[in-house]
Order: C-alpha cells, then sequence, then structure tokens
C-alpha cells in the first residue's frame, strides 16, 4: 500500500457501497473463460470481493483515487478476519449482537434480516471499532495516521447510522464540500438490495450468498492477498507498479474491473490515452478481460452507436478484451467513454 500508492485524490462521493444493479451478469460467461489463478485489478468497495470469488484469481489489487476507499477495504480486512462466518461478519459490520448459531439461516437475505433484526448498539460499535484499529495497527502493524484513523471511523459510522438501508449517495462527516448526499440521483439501491442481487439466470454469486464464498474470501483476507491501493488510473505509478509485480513474477492480468471510471477520465484532457498507456504495461493473454458499468444503461441500453439489452435495474455491465481495446484505442486513440463502450459486449 505504501509502496505502490499514489497521492490522495478526490470524487464526487464517498461510494460507500456499489450502485451497479448488473453486476453479477457478466459472471457465468467470465468464470468460464477466464483462468483461475490470475492477477485481479479492481476500483471500488466491496463488488469487488463477488468478481474475486467467483474469477478465483491468485491476488487482488483495489485502485481507487480516494483514499478513504483504502481505509474501507482494511476495515473490511480486520471484519472479516475476526469473523468465522457470515453471521459474525455481518453482527460486526452493522453493530448487532451474534445470532445463536442455530438460529442463523443459511439463505443470504434472511440471513441479513435475521442479524439486522436487533436495532444497532453504540456500545458494540465503540468495541468493534477499537478492536478494528488494534488488528490492523498493533497485529498487522499498518501505521494509520491521525487522518486516516478518521477516516476509518467515518466509512464504519456509515454502516452503524445507516445499516444495510446505506447507499451509494451516504455521505459522512468525512464528505468534502460539493459531495452530494441524501438519496442522491437517480435513486441508488441499497447494501441490502446489493447483496440480494444475482445474474441473469437468477443465482446469486455474492460473496455472502453461501458460507464456501464467505470462507474463500476469508482466505485470501488472511493471506494477504487483497491489497488495496490509492491511486488515479491516469497517474504515472499505481497502475504501472501493478504491472511491473505481476511480470516480474510471471504472472498475467486476467480481470480489470472498471466500474464507470472510464467515464470521468474520459473528461480530462489525456487522462484517457494516459490509463491505456498505463494498461499497456500490462502482462495479458487473449483471455484478459475488462469489466465496465454503464449508469443507467440498464434502463436504456442504447446511446450514441450503441444498441445493448438491458440488464438489471439502472446499470448495464459489460465486457471488453483488454488486448482488442488496447489495439484499437492505441492505434486510433479512443476519444470518449462512447468509444470503449462501442468495443464493448454484454
Amino acid at each position: 500500500m505504501t509502496e505502490a500508492s499514489e497521492p490522495w485524490g478526490t470524487f464526487r462521493s464517498e461510494n460507500f457501497v456499489s450502485n451497479e444493479t448488473s453486476l453479477q451478469w457478466p459472471i457465468p460467461t467470465m468464470a468460464a473463460t477466464i483462468k483461475p489463478g490470475g492477477v485481479y485489478v479492481g476500483v471500488a468497495p466491496d463488488q469487488n470481493f463477488t468478481y474475486i470469488v467467483a474469477l478465483k484469481p491468485a491476488i487482488a489489487f483495489i485502485v481507487d483515487i480516494r483514499h478513504q476507499n483504502a481505509m474501507e477495504h482494511l476495515l473490511y480486512k480486520a471484519l472479516i478476519e475476526m469473523s468465522g462466518t457470515r453471521a459474525e461478519f455481518l453482527a460486526r459490520l452493522f453493530s448487532r449482537p451474534f445470532l445463536d448459531a442455530k438460529s442463523a439461516p443459511a439463505e443470504l437475505v434472511p440471513l441479513v434480516r435475521e442479524v439486522t433484526r436487533a436495532p444497532a448498539d453504540s456500545a458494540r460499535y465503540r468495541e468493534n471499532l477499537a478492536a478494528v484499529k488494534d488488528r490492523l495497527m498493533r497485529l498487522h502493524r499498518f501505521a494509520l495516521s491521525d487522518s486516516e484513523q478518521v477516516s476509518l471511523d467515518c466509512v464504519y459510522g456509515a454502516f452503524f447510522a445507516a445499516g444495510p438501508g446505506l447507499t451509494y449517495s451516504h455521505a459522512s462527516p468525512c464528505a468534502t464540500p460539493g459531495m452530494f448526499g441524501g438519496f442522491g440521483p437517480g435513486g441508488m439501491p441499497t447494501w441490502m438490495l446489493m447483496v440480494a442481487e444475482t445474474d441473469s439466470a437468477g443465482v446469486n454469486h455474492s460473496y455472502l450468498a453461501s458460507e464456501a464464498n464467505y470462507r474463500a474470501l476469508k482466505d485470501m483476507e488472511e493471506r494477504n492477498l487483497i491489497v488495496p491501493l490509492t491511486g488515479n488510473f491516469a497517474g504515472p505509478k499505481a497502475l504501472r507498479w501493478v504491472g511491473q509485480w505481476a511480470r516480474d513474477r510471471g504472472a498475467i492480468v486476467s480481470t480489470f474491473y472498471l466500474s464507470n471510471v472510464e467515464q470521468y477520465l474520459y473528461q480530462g484532457p489525456g487522462d484517457g490515452e494516459a490509463f491505456m498507456a498505463n494498461v499497456a504495461t500490462f502482462p495479458i493473454d487473449a483471455t484478459s478481460t475488462f469489466i465496465r458499468s454503464w449508469s443507467f444503461g440498464g434502463r436504456f441500453g442504447s446511446g450514441p452507436g450503441l444498441t445493448f439489452t438491458p440488464q438489471s435495474g439502472r446499470s448495464l455491465q459489460l465486457v471488453s478484451s483488454i488486448r482488442e481495446t488496447l489495439a484499437a484505442c492505441l492505434a486510433l486513440p479512443c476519444r470518449s467513454y462512447y468509444d470503449v463502450l462501442r468495443l464493448s459486449l454484454q
């Protein structure tokens, strides 16, 4: 985290939870084509966990311009390491009492409802937060600064305050001026609705969908194989460091989950081109895949020169070959977000 990260940047929201309701739609096809054991690169909070347990990389790097996202991933790391089951993790995440193991439902949505039936407990919140900091700073020896500890407080405080009703639009005391809060544009799905999402066939691949999925994620966290970095996709360091790390070990970057970051990169002069040049340093093969999200594409499925089949709710999840995208965008630079969307498939 220290060696590979760039200076902290800002974004228009704190983004505590995903708003991509189509998140799981590409998983069946990708799981059948992407070899396990590669390097996964992603952005944003816990939606990465769902892709990670489904695609089975050997290591994952989560690169986000917001340093608070790294703090959120450290919070998840500590809570997951301390929690042997999904029920324990959920109780800690939302500052609720532990369930009796015999009364914990196996299905995810009933399990969340049962855990969060009791109100959030401020005493548990303070106790859990102290345990998280102790684990990170004493056991793992992360030298968290005062500002990083405040950021950690704000992240955990969001889950305490909003519970499973937490949305992408939530603003904490750490929000900078200009960030939107409240319900937010477009109406954002709650954390609860996000974990209940499925693929097109109704199968839930979430990291919390089963104890087996949760244990797979827990194993990676305990072996320090989910690494949060702070960096701009168009920046000079973080992505290139990941590429060098993979090359030094003879590894392949198999998956790069972009969310809709390209939408913002192509608003800045030269940032889209700088991003593609960074990705060009990755060791890849013919199966290496971008996953990108088109907000509101799930409602409309079309745009300038685009026709896609609507998927789920407010978003559309698209994929493209990293190799083919680079070939197209480096030969004739992609000038807009729509250019990369045109190179994408459902």
